[in-house]
Parts: structure tokens; sequence; C-alpha cells
């Protein structure tokens, strides 16, 4: 660990993304809202657009206690599912054909949930989305012996970083691009986005592994289950122990 190093050139100008949603569960649940921006070398947000949809479906009062959308809101001022999601998918896609990194805390939920979306709405998915920076991963792979939660608005803290109105995307997608920008300006990462992106495929692999450990020693998974690991995309079920909760 290190102060005040200089941030990676890939850093300085990231694609930010989150998603607030019906519930946890990726191949079922459903996107409320939206966030997808650029932040620049100082994490001000240059380029930003949000979007709330009509999800099609009542949503759960326990989702709308954490991010305030109500269904009948949703229904009466969001757009369409499917012209939200194909839009997310555009802003998304146009950012990395550029070579701009997408910032997104937990990525593995937000762009599993996004690929379930897309092909319920006949959209084609971001199967294999790349470069994807994830604070959530990296902070744990460079902090490992930390204790605590690493809920984003415990990390944001952790590293200074304000988060006002968190469980709101445009919050949380800016917290996490900044979160990225702190973390790398203390620890070093690799010198490489393609380099950077590798290795937190075997992060996220190597922490589900941990986690499974862990969550089978105090009974909360059978011996038989595991926590799936596949990152940036998780091909199938949610892991309904999700550790951000």
């Amino acid at each position: 660990m290190a102060d005040d190093l200089p941030l990676p050139p890939w850093l300085r100008r990231v694609g930010v993304f989150d998603l607030e949603t019906t519930g946890i569960d990726v191949t079922s649940d459903r996107i409320v809202t939206a966030h997808v921006g650029v932040l620049d070398a100082e994490g001000h947000q240059i380029v930003a657009r949000t979007w709330l949809a009509d999800p099609g479906v009542d949503i759960p009062e326990g989702a709308t206690a954490v991010h305030g959308v109500t269904t009948a809101r949703a229904r009466a001022e969001g757009r369409p599912a499917r012209e939200v999601v194909a839009q997310v998918l555009i802003a998304l896609r146009s950012l990395l054909d550029q070579g701009i990194p997408v910032v997104a805390y937990n990525a593995s939920y937000d762009f599993s949930l996004l690929a379930h979306e897309a092909v319920r709405h006949g959209l084609a998915p971001l199967s294999d989305p790349a470069p994807i920076i994830d604070p959530f991963v990296i902070d744990k792979a460079v902090d490992r012996y930390r204790r605590g939660k690493r809920t984003l608005s415990l990390v944001a803290a952790h590293y200074a970083v304000a988060l006002d109105g968190a469980h709101e995307a445009a919050a949380d997608a800016i917290a996490a691009g900044r979160v990225a920008q702190a973390i790398a300006r203390q620890f070093s990462l690799p010198d490489t986005l393609d380099d950077l992106h590798t290795r937190q495929i075997g992060w996220a692999r190597a922490q589900a592994e941990s986690l499974t450990e862990y969550f089978i020693s105090i009974g909360r998974l059978d011996p038989e289950d595991a926590v799936d690991g596949t990152w940036p995309v998780r091909p199938h079920a949610v892991d309904a122990a999700n550790p951000l909760l």
C-alpha cells in the first residue's frame, strides 16, 4: 500500500454503471432504474444518462424500501422496459467500443441481470463485456484482511468517497467510479486494463470459493452448494446468499 500513487492512465476517463432493481435474483428480477455515465480523472461526471423503467411487474415493498421507487411511480413515469434495456445496452457498448472501461460495483450482479433482461426482451446481451473495473472485487483482493463488510457505502466511507443517496443508481455509479480511482491511488494495480480484467476474473473466483467455505462452515449453504464466482457475467442462477445485502 502507498499514498498518492499517480492515477493509471486507464482510470483518467471511466464509464460508470449501476442498476436498481425489483430484487436480487439476476435471472428473474427486473430493472427499475439505471445509470450510465463517464467520470474524468478528478471524479467529476462529464457525461450522464439515467433511466426509470416500468419493469412490467410489481415492485416488492422491500425493493421500494431500498431505492424508493414504487410500482405506481414506475408505471406512471417509467419508460417501457424493453426500451430502457435497449438504451442501456447501447450506452455500455458505445463506451466499451471506444475502449473506455466501465466501473460497476459488484459487477457480476448488474451485468448478469442486464444480460437476462436483454434475453427476456429479445435483445443481444453483453455476454462478455470488457474491460470492466469492479471495486468490490479489487478492494477485497488488495486489502484482503481488512475487517468488516464490503458494501458500497462502507467501502466508500473507508476511502473517504462521499455517497449521498445510496441505492440511487446515479449516486451509486458515481461513488463506485470514485472508489476505483481512490483504490488506485493507494494500491499498485496492474499496468494494463487487459491484465486487470483478467486478474479480476481469478480474484472473483477465489473470493467466491472462500465465501463458499465460510457459508458452509456456518450452515448458510449446504456442502453441495457454492457461491457462483463467474465474473463479470454469471451464466445462470443468482447467488441467493448475496454478500452485499
